[in-house]
This record gives C-alpha cells, structure tokens and sequence, in this order.
C-alpha cells in the first residue's frame, strides 16, 4: 500500500485491506470523513470536495488496478468513500437517517441493480471503478427522498 500515494488513497489508508467486507469498511470511512468536513465547510464546498474527491479518485484507482492487474480490486475502496460522502451530504440529519443510507448504499453497491452491474462490467478504468458507486449513491438517494416524502406527508 504504502509504495506509491495512489495505493494509500485507493486502499482508503487501509480501510480496504480488511479481511471482511472492505467495500462496507470503505463506506464506514465516509463518517468520519463526511463530518469532519461538514463541521467546516457548506453543502456547495462539501460537494466541490467530493468531486474533486472523485476525480482524484479516477486517478488513484486507475494507477492501483493497473499495478495490482486487476481494474476493479475488492481492497479499493476509495470509490465508496467518495460515493457514500455524497450520499451523505443529501442525507438528513439523524443517525437514523445516516443508517438508512448506509444499508441502502451498501445494499446497491453489493446487489449492483441495473444499470450499475452493466457499467461495473464493461468500464475497467479508475472512471468505471468511480461510477458504479456514483450510480449506487444515485439510487440510495432516491429512495431516501421517497421515504422522506412519503413520511413527511
């Protein structure tokens, strides 16, 4: 992990070298994350940070996969670290609601529903390793505001 920046940053600074679900301790490493920077930043930061997040991510994927011959390797995870630190800006507040979102993202992001599972399959880049959480993060976010709206009435 630690021969080149890039391992660090795809491998979570460890987090995906669990030997359990490193997907799930990818995602976990999002908290922290996530509330560090909410407590200094607004939404429109938050989200320049994530994308940035993202594109840093395209980069520091691509470069791991490729030296560990394999596109889309299980110890990556910064992909769910950025996906799930989104999902997190749209989140409301409550732990409650932070669980929610963190089942549903996990859920999506194991299940692969379409379109996810046809992206996951043919994009073998640091982009592809990227987006198939975005599109994860997309579909939890979307029934998040299903049941906010049908609670709230």
């Amino acid at each position: 992990m630690l021969r080149h920046p890039a391992h660090v940053i795809a491998l979570g600074a460890g987090a995906g070298l669990a030997p359990v679900a490193p997907g799930t301790a990818g995602t976990l490493l999002a908290f922290p994350i996530y509330w560090l920077l909410a407590s200094s930043f607004t939404a429109p930061v938050l989200l320049a940070l994530i994308g940035g997040g993202f594109l840093i991510g395209m980069w520091a994927c691509g470069a791991t996969g490729r030296a560990l011959g394999v596109a889309d390797h299980g110890a990556m995870v910064w992909d769910e670290v950025v996906a799930f630190a989104l999902v997190l800006v749209f989140t409301p507040d409550g732990w409650l609601w932070q669980a929610g979102a963190f089942l549903l993202f996990r859920l999506f992001d194991i299940l692969k529903p379409p379109p996810i599972r046809y992206f996951d399959r043919r994009l073998k880049s640091g982009f592809g390793v990227m987006f198939d959480d975005l599109l994860a993060a997309f579909y939890t976010l979307l029934v998040l505001a299903l049941i906010k709206l049908l609670t709230d009435g």
